[in-house]
């Protein structure tokens, strides 16, 4: 194990062979070397001539000839730290890791122990078993949470498999992150859906007749006796058909896959369209439209703006809170602040703060209304329960009943109605953010553990505790008093202290964010720490990316889809942009249709 130097990078890292990082590269190549390499592999114009380096507001001005900050890392490929010279929360020793083990095994504080033999359905409509306040319990089990969408939870990890990957390190062993690869662009740039471009991944693109591939994706198909519903594009190996796609992880459950095929299609749609629309905001847009790399850096840049707008005016204000996002928006960031054109990976987000979303999982869905019979008018038509993962079912290929990814058949698609709100009545809520786990997340299957190299334990709370120490992170209580925020008290976290005493006042920083949220929220977004890591990232990252529509055009609003007509009933608890939606983006994606149920 190494030794850390006062600056957080360790002696190991000085023998490391240093990669240069995008804005080197683009340097050496010079201004005609990056507008070659932007039409082959796909970077946007914008990053590839960046505009003049500012110095980056909280951790002081530099250029690329001073020495960086601590905790920033040589190489934006590579993870960094918000908050560098804080000690870790525990010492990295088997008393700490089997305290860790304990604190998240089944049956443990965290498990929220729902019913799964009472089958999906229930699990989402019958009073006494889907987790919610009664009589006796006023919080609830696992208790809905009112002001998000059950398509929040799918937003969160599509946008986390976006910008973060970790294939490295192994559980509860300490590594230093800023020697540590991160194997996705820290940008919000849908990598994991474009994968960089047809020249870096022309098997994600259809070929051309001139042997050329692209700029339109491949979209696959599952259906029977004429009823057909988009899956994402898939090759076959043995009797196999996994997906091909730039990052396995989204093809986890059949709402992030599609979310995948959501947002391939809205792009071929947007290529289709380039003609009927005005489009002279976009960076991308000075070229001959008719060359094909043109018409994808455009198309992309069309598809990104959308994406990115949606998360800053809908996503962070549910999980947020809009006052957080708007003072960030406001006044800059405190905690977080990447080089510009040049962010990175902070550990903290990944690894801890972003992971609340596992929190929010319901333990069953309502995937669509028609189990693959038809589309209707008829909600109740043959509606698909299942719960998020069955370990009974192993890995039995062909139909099942849960909604493992990765298991093409007629009836695994999604009916987008349940996901996200309509104004027709049909939206299902998330789960709130409190430190309870929905029960399907303690027996994971294999499939869903990424990249394969450790797939052991199974259970997802204690993967997470354990990466605790993998990054010796800082507790809850060090972060909250470096942002000035009151720690919490004993008794928001008696439980975690029953189990092990000193993390009672040196909480692991996931488990506190989590505790956090009901303490100071009522569950109903994160409290101030875990809300203020995750909007300061997010929202850095635009900033640090000059061609994200935030640096570009900060005025961008979004309009592709805008002239769906919502139902007359629409949910006014839950929080976010109203004026334009995650429901309007599936619409232009044609993935749903207000009135039709699939």
């Amino acid at each position: 194990m190494s030794v850390s130097e006062p600056n957080g990078r360790s002696n190991e890292a000085e023998e490391r062979p240093s990669q240069p990082s995008r804005r080197d590269f683009l340097k050496g190549v010079g201004a005609a070397g990056a507008g070659l390499m932007a039409g082959s592999i796909g970077v946007d114009p914008a990053i590839a001539h960046p505009r003049r380096r500012r110095p980056p507001r909280g951790n002081g001005g530099y250029h690329h000839h001073y020495k960086r900050p601590p905790g920033v890392p040589e190489n934006s490929t590579d993870f960094g730290r918000m908050f560098p010279n804080m000690k870790p929360f525990a010492e990295a020793n088997d008393k700490v890791r089997a305290a860790l083990t304990e604190v998240g095994k089944p049956g443990g504080i965290l498990d929220a122990n729902d019913n799964l033999a009472a089958g999906g359905k229930a699990l989402i409509l019958d009073p006494t078993v889907n987790g919610n306040p009664t009589d006796s319990d006023p919080y609830g089990s696992n208790p809905d949470n009112p002001t998000m969408t059950a398509g929040t939870t799918f937003i969160g990890q599509f946008t986390d498999h976006d910008v973060t990957f970790d294939q490295t390190s192994l559980l509860g062993v300490p590594q230093d992150p800023l020697t540590s690869r991160n194997t996705r662009t820290p940008a919000l740039d849908l990598d994991s859906v474009f994968g960089g471009g047809p020249g870096v991944r022309p098997d994600l693109y259809v070929g051309n007749d001139d042997g050329t591939v692209g700029p339109r994706m491949k979209i696959g198909q599952v259906g029977q006796k004429g009823v057909f519903h988009e899956d994402l594009p898939r090759g076959k190996e043995g009797d196999r058909y996994p997906a091909v796609i730039a990052d396995p992880r989204n093809d986890e459950n059949l709402m992030l896959s599609g979310l995948h095929c959501a947002h391939i299609l809205f792009y071929n749609r947007v290529l289709d369209e380039l003609d009927e629309h005005n489009l002279k905001m976009f960076p991308c847009h000075n070229g001959d439209l008719r060359h094909r790399n043109t018409a994808f850096l455009l198309a992309r840049q069309v598809t990104q703006w959308h994406y990115q707008w949606l998360l800053v005016n809908e996503h962070l204000p549910q999980i947020c809170g809009q006052a957080v996002v708007d003072d960030v928006l406001k006044h800059g960031n405190r905690c977080y602040s990447p080089p510009a054109g040049d962010g990175y990976m902070p550990i903290e987000f990944s690894a801890a703060a972003y992971r609340f979303g596992h929190s929010m999982v319901r333990p069953s869905y309502r995937a669509n209304f028609s189990s693959g019979t038809g589309d209707s008018s008829n909600p109740a038509k043959a509606p698909f329960f299942g719960v998020v993962f069955d370990p009974k079912l192993g890995s039995a290929l062909g139909d099942r009943d849960d909604l493992l990814g990765g298991y093409p058949a007629p009836r695994r698609y999604i009916g987008w109605q349940t996901f996200f709100d309509f104004g027709d009545g049909q939206v299902k809520p998330n789960k709130k953010i409190d430190a309870k786990v929905s029960k399907v997340l303690f027996d994971l299957p294999l499939p869903t553990i990424a990249p394969h190299t450790e797939t052991a334990p199974l259970v997802l709370a204690q993967r997470n505790l354990l990466r605790q120490l993998t990054w010796n992170l800082p507790s809850g209580q060090d972060v909250a008093k470096a942002m000035r925020v009151e720690p919490l008290g004993k008794a928001d976290l008696a439980e975690i202290a029953g189990v092990y005493k000193p993390f009672g006042t040196s909480t692991p920083l996931w488990y506190y964010i989590l505790a956090e949220g009901k303490a100071r929220a009522n569950g109903l977004t994160l409290g101030p720490v875990g809300a203020r890591i995750v909007a300061e990232t997010l929202i850095g990252l635009l900033r640090a990316d000059p061609s994200s529509y935030l640096s570009a055009q900060s005025r961008f609003k979004p309009f592709l889809g805008s002239d769906m007509k919502m139902g007359s009933t629409p949910n006014t608890q839950v929080t976010g942009s109203r004026d334009y939606t995650r429901a309007h983006f599936l619409y232009y994606a044609g993935v749903v249709q207000p009135g039709v149920y699939r």
